[in-house]
């Protein structure tokens, strides 16, 4: 009888990558054509983030993160990177023919695993394509996957055209309570199947 050894695994490898939900890795295309592929974050990702956060808008920035950002540090960076692929997840597209980051859509369920917020940030130059749209179906494939109940947003009253979308996936939009210039848009998985 022989011992099997198996190699560590560096978490910041290729390798270790393959090792992160690979199920929820996919090809997609938009409505409009666009290919993209979509993988789950992994600790060595951070540098692709800051390069991608440093082509959204300043406002889109404003509303990914709920307040003012001019360029996302560490601290903003080190948590969509560094998950635990359990209650937080975070899935990155990247265009299938360049491999540029194209979008990210963040996922954190309660530690039941029922409610789940979203939060989806789009490169610039790719808004208006449909990403945002086929990655939140794709997001919510992934939720009602692992039993989340509901899925939810918290958008800026300002951010029209992302609650526009959402309202057309089924979302509904309630105020937000204690901001008023916030809205909590939210979708039941458990009817939609």
């Amino acid at each position: 009888m022989t011992d099997t050894v198996t190699p560590a695994v560096n978490p910041s490898s290729d390798m270790s990558r393959l090792l992160l939900l690979p199920e929820w890795s996919a090809e997609l295309a938009t409505r409009s054509g666009l290919r993209f592929h979509v993988r789950s974050a992994a600790p060595d990702d951070e540098p692709a983030l800051a390069d991608f956060f440093a082509h959204v808008t300043p406002e889109d920035l404003r509303f990914r993160f709920l307040s003012a950002v001019r360029k996302p540090g560490h601290d903003l960076l080190s948590p969509l990177v560094n998950l635990d692929h359990t209650q937080t997840e975070n899935l990155l597209a990247f265009d299938a023919d360049t491999g540029t980051l194209i979008a990210t859509a963040m996922i954190a369920a309660d530690p039941s695993l029922d409610r789940a917020e979203v939060a989806i940030a789009t490169r610039s130059d790719y808004k208006r394509r449909g990403v945002g749209w086929t990655l939140l179906a794709h997001v919510a494939d992934y939720a009602r996957e692992r039993g989340i109940k509901v899925i939810e947003s918290i958008e800026s009253r300002d951010h029209r055209e992302t609650i526009g979308l959402e309202q057309e996936m089924g979302f509904e939009a309630r105020s937000y309570e204690g901001d008023a210039t916030l809205v909590r848009l939210s979708k039941r998985l458990d009817e939609d199947a």
